[in-house]
């Protein structure tokens, strides 16, 4: 049965997970206190031959073996292997256990697309539920060993009402060398046509619905039998399992207390009980118990899975939905809010204090501008409008002031250091006749040029002169490039002409077309 101890962490508490540490069912000590054990008991045999059976030449050999045991031990990488091992497994068990077939959907679109409130309407809605419980117990028999031990043989299965005596002659009369678990969902989908043939189904969309929930519920029975036939690769399995036990076979040796004359020089302290040497094989050996223990989560383990229960569940709620509960509704009533635009429910006493709070509206829903009004002014923007410009790259390879604007100008922020451009609309007349622009654009236009100009003032004055270089050409030399271009002989212009064709030409054209 399924250790479950969800309702004592929901709040988290001071030493809420140290109430854990002392329960038994499902726990790490009873998976683990055999090897404990085993352990504790071979290193005391080792701890007693080393210091009361050795003479001083058999110790001092003795220590030398233990220091170089405990020295080459980190070699072997324990936890690099257990923690793949351990995260592929895990999320194996997870898979399984979601991959069990449960009707609930197909027993919803089976109720609402098989019509009829009379017997054979109700024998086919219950037959086809039951034809589906019969597939997921046929599986779950081959690979759970619960549901072996409770129906070992078919016959159990006809007691228990999965099956009827005819349909067991039908079943066992289909000879096939492999599993048979998918021979009723075929029975469910000659169903499902039958009853298409009769009116029970109205439409092919709703039979088309009926097919696909079967299909699904299908192939997680499929699933499960891959699982159960494809396992973890033997060799990840044993080599994680010789790396741990060959791991602490070696610590026997190498964790021993020595004596400080002969042993190493750091170690001056002489105890009995190894207790980080325990405290690892512990934790390790754990970690490797929770592996072997899910695993195979279809074992009679404590955490494996309630397959019995899952059984049982499964057979009542199907029938349930598609019997007792078909066309059965409840009268349909105004409710408690028909008449208020907003429903709000009541609280009790110990949750009044959840209204106190203000609902979520989002993370900047309570973003103020503190001190920047001007930022939330908002600009109507004209086609004329002027826009900032990104600067090129020869603004930061070049010296030489960029013509244009950044968004920090623009917007009046920061200092500025860049030339305006002269937009249209101030000065100059607009390619558009229908636009205008408004008092408000001119004087901000107006008002950039002049700070910028100021800027540009100042930041002249501050910047050092820059020494002029100025080269001298002789006179001679300018002469004779002035000659030289001169003599250059000028390109005459080109003279395209184009005959008129004659009458025979275009005779001859409409002879070859």
């Amino acid at each position: 049965m399924t250790v479950s101890y969800t309702l004592k962490v929901a709040n988290a508490q001071f030493g809420g997970f140290f109430k854990l540490l002392f329960r038994w069912k499902g726990s790490i000590y009873k998976l683990l206190y055999k090897e404990f054990i085993v352990f504790c008991c071979l290193y005391a045999m080792l701890s007693v031959t080393y210091r009361c059976l050795l003479n001083e030449k058999q110790k001092a050999e003795f220590a030398q073996l233990a220091r170089y045991c405990n020295q080459y031990t980190d070699l072997i990488p324990v936890s690099f292997v257990l923690g793949f091992y351990v995260t592929l497994i895990v999320n194996r068990w997870w898979a399984q256990y979601t991959n069990i077939p449960l009707p609930d959907q197909l027993m919803c679109v089976v109720s609402s697309n098989v019509h009829g409130g009379d017997e054979r309407g109700r024998l086919l809605r219950r037959t086809m539920m039951r034809y589906a419980n019969l597939s997921s117990v046929l599986i779950l028999r081959s690979v759970s060993t619960r549901v072996l031990k409770r129906f070992p043989t078919m016959e159990h299965i006809v007691e228990a009402g999965f099956m009827t005596r005819e349909e067991l002659k039908k079943y066992e009369c289909l000879f096939s060398d492999y599993n048979k678990y998918w021979i009723p969902c075929v029975w469910f989908t000659n169903l499902a046509t039958q009853a298409r043939r009769d009116g029970r189904v109205r439409d092919d969309v709703a039979l088309k619905l009926l097919m696909d929930e079967l299909n699904k519920y299908r192939a997680k029975c499929s699933m499960l039998f891959h699982y159960d036939w494809i396992s973890v690769p033997l060799v990840y399995t044993q080599v994680v399992t010789i790396a741990v036990y060959s791991f602490f076979a070696v610590c026997l040796i190498g964790r021993q207390f020595l004596d400080p004359e002969l042993g190493d020089a750091k170690t001056t302290i002489d105890l009995y009980v190894p207790i980080f040497t325990l405290l690892q094989f512990f934790f390790y050996s754990g970690w490797l118990k929770v592996a072997q223990q899910i695993i195979n989560p279809f074992g009679e383990d404590d955490d494996d899975f309630e397959t019995n229960r899952l059984i049982d569940r499964n057979l009542q709620v199907s029938l349930l939905s598609v019997d007792d509960m078909y066309q059965n509704l409840p009268p349909i009533e105004k409710d408690k809010y028909w008449d208020d635009q907003t429903a709000a429910p009541p609280y009790t006493l110990a949750t009044a204090s959840e209204t106190l709070k203000p609902s979520f509206m989002g993370s900047a829903f309570d973003m103020r501008f503190v001190g920047e009004s001007d930022q939330c002014q908002q600009i109507a923007v004209t086609p004329n409008t002027p826009r900032a410009r990104t600067p090129m790259l020869s603004r930061f390879l070049s010296s030489a002031p960029s013509p244009a604007i950044s968004m920090k100008n623009f917007m009046g922020r920061g200092v500025r250091s860049h030339h305006l451009v002269r937009f249209r609309g101030d000065g100059f007349p607009s390619p558009n006749p229908n636009s205008r622009i408004n008092d408000l654009e001119h004087d901000s236009v107006r008002r950039i040029e002049e700070e910028e100009t100021e800027d540009e003032k100042e930041s002249r004055a501050s910047e050092p002169p820059t020494p002029k270089i100025t080269l001298k050409v002789p006179r001679r030399l300018e002469a004779s490039e002035q000659q030289k271009k001169r003599e250059q002989p000028k390109p005459s212009p080109l003279l395209i002409t184009v005959d008129e064709p004659s009458d025979d030409s275009i005779n001859t054209d409409q002879d070859e077309s």
